[in-house]
């Protein structure tokens, strides 16, 4: 599956605090609806961040945690639980689409736009799929501890010891270490008639510090490590290489493979140096003033009738 024709842009990595990532994902959003270009992007977290799903209990933080280790605090517009990003153990991208363009049923549209994540770790020579069965979740705040969905849920690794998988896209015993572990955590919501899906994608695992961000979590970090693997534990690649392989795979997806430099007679076009305009940092900044960096929104559990 490719993307929608169009126009494209492809943004290439960049480093940002967490609140204006968010706040640039929301802004991607608003410019594909309004009728400026899609957008693919990746990017990284500076400082390091925790992210709240944006139903997430407040008081599941340690607050003071992230205080003293100078972690920032936001909470993003998709649900789940909590996720720890850092500068090397997350690689971050998105994807903003026009809604009209993909489609409408869920699941379909995130199987559409998770196959750039797919193509991505097969460019690095990492066996990664989506679970085959249900594994029951570990502790509810952290999004990477969640249950693990058939639907949603992206695994990798396995071995044959101890019956391990062996390429299937299983966990051994529910959340053995032998078996295939969470590498991808992917979410999407809509907003002003656009689709906006971003994404985690683990290099190096921290379990330590995730794990800190979270007030008593009842997990240690052998069992996190057991449930979650990172890019570093299963190829010989660097950090560099997995940026690259995701951008080459969100590449591919909007040009199609074998289209070359010019996809243009396809009905795509894709800027591959895309940067933002000067009025779509100037509404970044103004929305992580207004919800991003903001204690009230932040710190405060939406209420069911918040849109």
């Amino acid at each position: 599956m490719t993307a929608p024709t169009g126009d494209w842009r492809l943004i290439r990595e960049e480093a940002r605090p967490g609140p204006m990532q968010m706040a640039l994902d929301e802004v991607a959003a608003e410019t594909a609806a309004a009728g400026g270009p899609a957008t693919v992007r990746t990017y990284r977290w500076e400082p390091n961040c925790l992210t709240l799903g944006y139903r997430q209990d407040p008081a599941t933080v340690d607050w003071a945690f992230c205080e003293r280790e100078g972690i920032d605090v936001t909470r993003r517009q998709t649900g789940g639980g909590g996720i720890y990003h850092d500068g090397r153990g997350d690689v971050a991208y998105s994807i903003a689409v026009p809604a009209a363009d993909v489609p409408g049923e869920l699941l379909d549209c995130y199987h559409l736009l998770c196959q750039p994540v797919l193509d991505a770790f097969d460019r690095l020579g990492i066996d990664a799929g989506y679970v085959e069965e249900s594994v029951p979740e570990l502790y509810h705040p952290a999004c990477y501890l969640r249950e693990l969905h058939p639907a949603h849920d992206v695994v990798a690794g396995g071995s044959t010891e101890s019956g391990g998988a062996t390429g299937g896209d299983g966990a051994t015993d529910g959340d053995g270490a032998e078996g295939r572990r969470k590498i991808a955590g992917n979410a999407q919501y809509r907003k002003r008639d656009a689709v906006i899906q971003h994404g985690s994608l683990t290099f190096s695992v921290d379990a330590e510090r995730h794990l800190g961000t979270f007030a008593d979590p009842p997990v240690t970090p052998g069992e996190f490590g057991e449930r979650v693997v990172g890019m570093d534990e299963l190829a010989d690649v660097d950090r560099a290489d997995a940026v690259a392989a995701v951008e080459a795979a969100l590449v591919e997806w909007v040009v199609g493979a074998g289209d070359g430099d010019d996809p243009e007679g396809d009905g795509v076009s894709l800027d591959r140096d895309g940067a933002w305009s000067s009025a779509e940092l100037a509404r970044a900044e103004e929305l992580v003033e207004a919800k991003y960096r903001d204690d009230g929104w932040v710190r405060t559990r939406p209420g069911n009738d918040d849109a």
